[in-house]
């Protein structure tokens, strides 16, 4: 079986679990995640299955989520999960335009200071490993992009602007935890995380995503193949090159093409035969007359 199970992941489970748990149901080695979630967080989580995980870095690594910023309070690890270790009350909630104009500034190319409990690693350790020895480090900074951010509408008319929901639409790496201390900051208050629903990753949507229990059910009765999403549905931004018949043996076999008369968008872009995607190719580094295959796939139709 080759594709992507749009997996909905629940609170409660590292990225990693949830592939281990997809092994040892459809018994595949070869298994592996788009982006990883904090145990906490729910939503979005393409599991890549057989040649898919062949994709990986070739993704367009956009993330869209929904997060709730709570102004008042810092925790040690920017959410929820943290103990406490700042308190200022609200005694005036920001303005709805308070918080429009911090938002707008928030927009584009930003730099972020990766929290203490995050799995970057300096000199060789992981910070949350510094963090539970209680040993402060200097954290590198690093450079995001935030595509789109947006206030939400309140649930509750009553709620005030002391807690409210954001969606965020960034690059790979962005730390939303962060970004909701940083915009509590410019609004005046400490903050963290209250709540955090990835709704998006690699053009896979909320809308696609199905349930363990939803997984188990097909794999039962043996229709796995009507929940797994094509590899080619989270490669859309690449661009297609067609090729006949002919030329479908060489590009399975991995070998360069010629590039007159290709005419594509994308370094890299796929190679399709009809609906089958064969492989990705790129233009050839020193040789600009080539083109040199980077994944080939060999997709078995079970």
């Amino acid at each position: 079986m080759d594709g992507i199970l749009p997996l909905y992941k629940p609170k409660g489970m590292t990225s990693h679990d949830c592939v281990i748990k997809i092994r040892k149901l459809l018994k595949m080695k070869k298994v592996g995640h788009t982006g990883t979630l904090d145990p906490g967080v729910e939503g979005v989580l393409p599991i890549c299955l057989g040649e898919a995980t062949k994709i990986i870095p070739f993704l367009k690594n956009s993330k869209t989520y929904i997060a709730e910023i709570t102004l008042g309070i810092a925790t040690t690890t920017e959410d929820h999960e943290g103990e406490i270790v700042e308190k200022k009350e609200v005694t005036i909630p920001p303005t709805d335009e308070a918080i429009e104009a911090t938002l707008k500034k928030f927009t584009g190319t930003i730099k972020q200071v990766p929290p203490m409990y995050s799995a970057v690693k300096v000199k060789g350790k992981r910070l949350y490993e510094y963090a539970r020895e209680n040993i402060a480090v200097d954290r590198p900074e690093r450079t995001v992009t935030i595509f789109d951010i947006k206030r939400l509408a309140q649930d509750d008319e009553n709620e005030t602007n002391k807690r409210f929901r954001i969606e965020v639409k960034c690059s790979k790496g962005t730390y939303i935890r962060t970004l909701c201390v940083d915009i509590g900051k410019q609004l005046g208050y400490p903050a963290y995380m209250s709540y955090l629903l990835r709704t998006e990753s690699d053009s896979i949507t909320l809308d696609d995503t199905i349930t363990f229990s939803e997984i188990e059910a097909k794999w039962k009765d043996n229709k796995l193949e009507e929940i797994v999403l094509p590899i080619e549905r989270a490669l859309e931004h690449l661009d297609v090159y067609r090729v006949t018949e002919h030329m479908k043996k060489r590009v399975l076999n991995g070998q360069k093409l010629s590039a007159r008369y290709v005419h594509v968008r994308t370094n890299p872009f796929k190679v399709m035969y009809e609906n089958q995607l064969l492989a990705i190719y790129e233009r050839h580094k020193k040789n600009r007359h080539e083109l040199k295959p980077v994944r080939v796939f060999h997709i078995h139709k079970d």
